[in-house]
């Protein structure tokens, strides 16, 4: 079980996908959270504040990527963790790093073993220090 518990968020529109997560992370000691929209997310964020973020990279409407990008605007110390399981994503990963984002993304589907030591390793760089607005 993680020394620090990290607030989790995940977005993810596949239900089942993002349930599981959820599921594995809380066994896990985390406490994580879902939405299926990135408009949901917003909506989350104006009252929780994730240390990480887990996002679908193809949401409808918004796109994961736009969502990190607001998200990290917000929350600049909270980490993002992208993933997707479409190999269509490069045009919207080099429009951010055109605007000066920076973000990692991961293949869907992705072991858990393999998540869950990204998530590691993103909170424990600086430990789980709980975003503020």
């Amino acid at each position: 079980m993680p020394e620090n518990v990290g607030m989790i968020l995940i977005v993810e529109d596949e239900k089942m996908v993002a349930d599981s997560l959820a599921q594995i992370l809380c066994s896990k000691g985390y406490d994580a959270r879902v939405v299926y929209s990135a408009e949901a997310a917003l909506q989350l964020v104006e009252q929780w504040f994730p240390d990480l973020a887990i996002l679908d990279v193809m949401l409808p409407k918004m796109n994961g990527i736009d969502l990190a990008v607001l998200l990290k605007e917000r929350f600049e110390s909270c980490h993002i963790l992208l993933f997707s399981g479409q190999p269509t994503v490069e045009a919207l990963v080099k429009k951010a790093k055109s605007e000066g984002h920076e973000f990692e993304i991961m293949a869907k589907p992705v072991h858990p073993t393999v998540m869950l030591e990204a998530i590691s390793k993103r909170l424990s760089t600086n430990g789980a220090q709980h975003c503020q607005a």
